[in-house]
C-alpha cells in the first residue's frame, strides 16, 4: 500500500496528463516539482475533489473522517442523480472534536464504521481523510484494513487531505483509491462483446439517462459509469469492459490510462454535448467495440441511429436559429465544457465571444481553436469587474457559467444560464441540445430583462422633480453650461423664495440696509415667508454658498 506522498508523486507523473504527454520518460520520472501556491485550493481542496468524484456511487456509505464542517461543505455539491439506492444522500462523519485531536481519532473512526455497517449494511464504505486527522497522524489505511477484516466488508481509504493540493488533484486521488482497492476485486455476473465503461461522467441532473436509451437500442451495455449512478459491484467488476469513453480527462485520466495498461481496455476522450459530438462519440464507441470482437453490423446500426437522431434534433432547433441570429454568448466554464458546449452553441446559430479555459487541458484548447478558429478568444482568467464590463458594454447578450458568476450577470441586468454541476437541467445528447436551446431562448427573451433595465420608479420621480425645479428657476441647464458667464451676469436674479418670487438681490439689499441677522428679521423686511426659503436665507446670512442650487450653478456662480 503506497504512502500519500508516493501516490501524489505518481499522479503528477501521469503520462496521460497534457503537461506530461510530450515529455520523455526520464523527464516524466522527475515528477512535478512545482510547489503549491498559497490559495491554490481556493476553488476546492483535494478532499472536496475526491468527495465530489466518488459520491455519485449511490449504494456505498461515504464516511468523512474529520470535523463536521468538512462533511457539511462537501455534501451534495454536485447535482448527480440516482436510479436506485439513496444511501449516498446520507452524510456520515466522525465529527472530530478537540479531545479527539489530543487523543487521536482512530478509535472514533472504527466505531463509526461499525455503526454504519450495523444500521445500513452497505456493500462498501468509502472513508475520506481530511486535514485535521492527517495532521495529527491518524492512520486510516490501518483502521480501514482492520475494519474490513473484522466485518467482512470493503472499507476503502481515500487519502485526500485538503492541504495536499487542489480539487483536481483530489479527483485523481479518488481515482487512485479505486484503482488500488476496488477495480478488479469482483467479477461481473456476465459479460458481452458490447460492454463499455464511461469514466468521468457524473450523471448531472440525470444526463446519462438522455443517452442511455441509444446505447440500449444498439445493444451496448454500460458495464460501469464512474461515477454517475454507479454501484460498487459495477466499478469492482469494470475491468471486464471491452472499451471505455473518457468524458472528463482532467478529472480521471489516470483511471482510464491505468485500466488500459492493466486490463487492455482501449479508451478515447469524447463528449455528448451537441449534435456532432454525440454522433462522433457513438461512432467511436462502435468502432472500438468492433475492434474488440463485437459484430461488424454494430457500425451500420449505429449510423442508422445517428442519421435519425440528428434529423430530429436539427428539426427541433431550426425554429430557434432566426431568433438567435446575431446573439452573442460569453461562456465562463472550464474543462471539457470549454469546447463541448461551444459546438452545441454554434449548432444553434449563436456566436461565441469568448470561452474560459482556466481548467482546460492543452487538448481542450486545440479543440476550441478547431471549432472557433485560430483567433478564438480563450480566457485564462477574468475578474468579475472585467466580466461585468463585457456584459454591460453589450459585447455579450447572455452568459453561460456556474453559480459563482451569476451575480455579475444579474448586476449587469443580462441573462444568465447555469451550465455547471449544480444545474437543474440535463443538456447531454441529442435530446439535451434541444433542451439547452430551449433554456437559452427562455433566458434571452424573458420580458423580465427589459423591465429590469428600465429606470427605477424613484429615479424617474427624481428626474421629474429636477425638471420641475429647473423650470421654476426658468433656467436652461445646457445654456448655463455652454455660457459660463451667464451666472456671473445675473446672480442677483436667482429666486430665493419661490412662493412670493423673491430674488437674491432683494434679500441682500434688505440685509445691508437694515443690518439684519436672522431669518425672522429678513421676512419682516421682504416678501419672503421663511418657509421654503429658510435654509437658503440662513446660508446668505452666514455667507455660505447656497447649497440647494444645481451643481452647474454652484460651479459657475
Amino acid at each position: 500500500m503506497s504512502s500519500l506522498p508516493a501516490t501524489v508523486q505518481d499522479v503528477f507523473n501521469e503520462p496521460g496528463c497534457a503537461k506530461n504527454a510530450n515529455k520523455s520518460l526520464a523527464e516524466r520520472n522527475k515528477g512535478c516539482t512545482k510547489q503549491l501556491q498559497p490559495g491554490s485550493a481556493a476553488g476546492g481542496c483535494a478532499f472536496d475533489g475526491a468527495k465530489v468524484a466518488l459520491q455519485p456511487f449511490t449504494d456505498v456509505a461515504h464516511l468523512v473522517h474529520g470535523p463536521i464542517a468538512c462533511e457539511g461543505n462537501s455534501w451534495d455539491n454536485r447535482g448527480s442523480a440516482s436510479s436506485g439506492p439513496n444511501l449516498w444522500r446520507t452524510g456520515f462523519t466522525t465529527d472530530l472534536a478537540e479531545t479527539d485531536i489530543v487523543f487521536g481519532g482512530e478509535k472514533r473512526l472504527y466505531k463509526a464504521i461499525k455503526q454504519i455497517i450495523d444500521k445500513c449494511d452497505p456493500p462498501a464504505i468509502f472513508v475520506y481523510q481530511t486535514c485535521v486527522p492527517a495532521m495529527i497522524g491518524d492512520d486510516i489505511n490501518a483502521v480501514c484494513k482492520a475494519a474490513s477484516q473484522k466485518f467482512g466488508k470493503p472499507v476503502i481509504p481515500v487519502n485526500s487531505p485538503g492541504f495536499v493540493g487542489s480539487k483536481n488533484l483530489g479527483n485523481k486521488l479518488a481515482g487512485e483509491a479505486l484503482l488500488e482497492h476496488v477495480i478488479g476485486t469482483q467479477e461481473p455476473d456476465y459479460t458481452t462483446p458490447y460492454d463499455i465503461n464511461l469514466i468521468g461522467e457524473y450523471n448531472l441532473s440525470g444526463e446519462l439517462w438522455q443517452v442511455k436509451p441509444l446505447f440500449d437500442e444498439l445493444g451496448i451495455r454500460i458495464l460501469c459509469c464512474i461515477a454517475g449512478d454507479g454501484k460498487y459491484h459495477e466499478v469492482a467488476s469494470s475491468h471486464r469492459a471491452r472499451a471505455a469513453m473518457m468524458v472528463c480527462s482532467r478529472a480521471m485520466i489516470n483511471v482510464a490510462r491505468k485500466m488500459e495498461e492493466r486490463y487492455g481496455i482501449p479508451f478515447f476522450e469524447g463528449s455528448f454535448y451537441g449534435i456532432q459530438d454525440s454522433s462522433d462519440a457513438l461512432r467511436e464507441i462502435a468502432q472500438l467495440l468492433v475492434k474488440r470482437g463485437a459484430p461488424e453490423d454494430l457500425i451500420g446500426r449505429t449510423e442508422a441511429v445517428i442519421v435519425r437522431e440528428e434529423a430530429r434534433a436539427r428539426a427541433a432547433i431550426e425554429p430557434y436559429r432566426p431568433r438567435f441570429k446575431g446573439k452573442k454568448v460569453l461562456l465562463m466554464t472550464g474543462g471539457v465544457k470549454s469546447w463541448s458546449i461551444v459546438a452545441a452553441l454554434q449548432e444553434a446559430g449563436l456566436e461565441l465571444v469568448g470561452t474560459s479555459v482556466k481548467k482546460s487541458t492543452k487538448e481542450d484548447k486545440e479543440r476550441i481553436k478547431h471549432l472557433m478558429g485560430q483567433d478564438a478568444h480563450m480566457i485564462e482568467d477574468m475578474t468579475p469587474r472585467e466580466m461585468y464590463k463585457m456584459l454591460k458594454d453589450a459585447k455579450a447578450d447572455i452568459m453561460l457559467s456556474g453559480g459563482k458568476s451569476q451575480f455579475v450577470a444579474l448586476k449587469a441586468a443580462m441573462p444568465w444560464l447555469d451550465i455547471n454541476q449544480e444545474r437543474c437541467h440535463a443538456y447531454m445528447g441529442y435530446v439535451g441540445i434541444v433542451k439547452l436551446v430551449e433554456e437559452i431562448d427562455k433566458a434571452l427573451f424573458n420580458p423580465m430583462w427589459e423591465q429590469l433595465r428600465r429606470p427605477a420608479p424613484w429615479d424617474r420621480v427624481a428626474d421629474d422633480r429636477q425638471t420641475r425645479v429647473m423650470a421654476q428657476l426658468d433656467v436652461q441647464p445646457i445654456e448655463i453650461v455652454a455660457d459660463r458667464a451667464l451666472p456671473q451676469k445675473t446672480p442677483r436674479a436667482r429666486r430665493i423664495c419661490f412662493c412670493n418670487t423673491v430674488d437674491l438681490g432683494t434679500i441682500e439689499d434688505a440685509i445691508r440696509s437694515h443690518n439684519l441677522t436672522s431669518v425672522e428679521a429678513v421676512t419682516q423686511h421682504t416678501p419672503a415667508v421663511g418657509g421654503c426659503c429658510r435654509r437658503r436665507i440662513e446660508d446668505i446670512l452666514a455667507g455660505r454658498p447656497i447649497s440647494w442650487w444645481p451643481a452647474t450653478l454652484q460651479a459657475t456662480g
